[in-house]
């Protein structure tokens, strides 16, 4: 198993944001993680990371075997993690020839060049790669570029965590044909959204809930129950999770 999340949970400030959640993503896998907004999705995302100095008050994170629960982010980039699209890429004054080098030169393998990746999430090497990461270029634009940096790289695991906005800078084909790639590669993807058409590109997905993982099952499945039962519902309490686990059989 490539990653393996076992009973985290995560308190900030009064809140538990994660609740004793568990997940597990196999190597090579495409793996979507669904909620709606507010439960907790891009918390985990950061957590898996180590962003802001993110660490779990009780569990264990394990990439490929390795326990990574306090590792740094350097490290756990070293091993193959990467994250992208929550954050915006933030190195003014790099050309995009220079910071999708940096992420070249971190990459697992060498058998690719930086302008095929830029080409991959249908940007043009001849327009972008001397351009400057500023102000001028667009927020669409800046995601496209960070998205050609995550293929450069190479990761073991690739999480792409949607933002609140969606993202419409991409199309789904876009999206899906990034993925692909990165799995042809031998990367595994956890795609985390709040939309059904994101959610169904995986080969399996996990639906969440109050900061915990409700059930995993086939994505059509999972989605199904989300629609009917999640965009309405105020999460008073936590649902039954042997019931939906049963429903989603």
């Amino acid at each position: 198993m490539l990653l393996k999340v076992e009973q985290v949970t995560l308190t900030l400030g009064d809140n538990k944001v994660l609740d004793r959640l568990s997940l597990q993503v196999p190597e090579g896998d495409i793996h979507s993680l669904l909620g709606v907004n507010g439960v907790g999705k891009s918390t985990l995302a950061g957590l898996l990371m180590g962003l802001n100095g993110l660490r779990p008050d009780a569990g264990q994170i394990l990439l490929d075997g390795a326990d990574i629960t306090h590792s740094p982010v350097t490290e756990r980039a070293r091993r193959g993690l990467t994250l992208a699209w929550q954050s915006p890429v933030a190195f003014d004054g790099l050309t995009v020839r220079d910071y999708l080098s940096l992420s070249h030169r971190n990459a697992r393998t060498d058998d690719h060049n930086v302008e095929e990746d830029l080409r991959r999430v249908g940007l043009s090497p001849d327009r972008y790669m001397d351009r400057l990461l500023d102000e001028h270029l667009s927020g669409g634009e800046r995601r496209r570029i960070e998205l050609a940096a995550v293929v450069a790289m190479r990761p073991r695991l690739a999480i792409l965590d949607e933002p609140d906005s969606g993202i419409d800078f991409l199309s789904l084909d876009e999206i899906a044909g990034v993925i692909r790639y990165l799995s042809t590669q031998g990367a595994a993807v956890l795609l985390i959204t709040h939309r059904e058409e994101m959610a169904l590109m995986a080969s399996q997905s996990s639906l969440m809930c109050a900061g915990t993982i409700l059930a995993t099952g086939e994505p059509h499945a999972v989605t199904a129950y989300f629609r009917q039962h999640c965009d309405d519902c105020k999460r008073p309490n936590l649902p039954d999770l042997a019931r939906i686990a049963h429903e989603l059989r």
